[in-house]
């Protein structure tokens, strides 16, 4: 069986809520899930599916926490590792900028010669743009529970038989 790990940032409890659902859903054990200030390379390095969420803040900024957390994701070894992305945002109010953390995650990775999977259409999402978006999909896993919190359960339990589909 893979080793999935989960890394979260949050600061209102929205993001690590998220995460503990995403848990739950794939039967991911509590130990496996942190938050972002816990990472390590070792971790990253010993894990087969990483998957990672932000909350978004101001103009598509990531969750403060992830700061840190992208320095050592840049450090770590993850060539052959699938990393699947998620984020919370607000549609309304910051709908220029909806789960843009996600874009600052993926291209964190970009040279690491990790896999992304995960990927969602974005036609049942009401926002403005987003640079999370590529092709009409989001390039993880958007939640706007400000907005569309009766949405959230499904589109996680949806994300998460994906990613299931995903892993090899």
């Amino acid at each position: 069986m893979k080793k999935i790990t989960i890394y979260y940032g949050s600061t209102t409890g929205t993001c690590e809520a998220v995460a503990s659902l995403i848990a739950k859903e794939l039967n991911v054990d509590s130990n496996n899930v942190h938050n972002v200030t816990e990472m390590t390379c070792e971790e990253l390095e010993s894990s087969d599916v990483i998957l990672l969420g932000s909350s978004t803040w101001g103009c598509g900024d990531l969750q403060d926490d992830w700061y840190n957390g992208v320095e050592i994701l840049k450090k770590a070894h993850l060539t052959g590792k699938q990393v699947g992305l998620f984020s919370c945002g607000d549609g309304e109010t910051y709908g220029d900028t909806f789960c843009e953390a996600m874009t600052h995650l993926r291209d964190a990775l970009s040279d690491s010669g990790c896999t992304f999977i995960g990927k969602v259409p974005a036609a049942d999402y009401t926002f403005i743009s987003s640079t999370a978006v590529e092709e009409d999909h989001f390039i993880g896993l958007a939640i706007d529970d400000v907005n569309e919190s009766d949405k959230t359960e499904a589109r996680i339990a949806s994300w998460t038989k994906q990613i299931a589909t995903e892993m090899n």
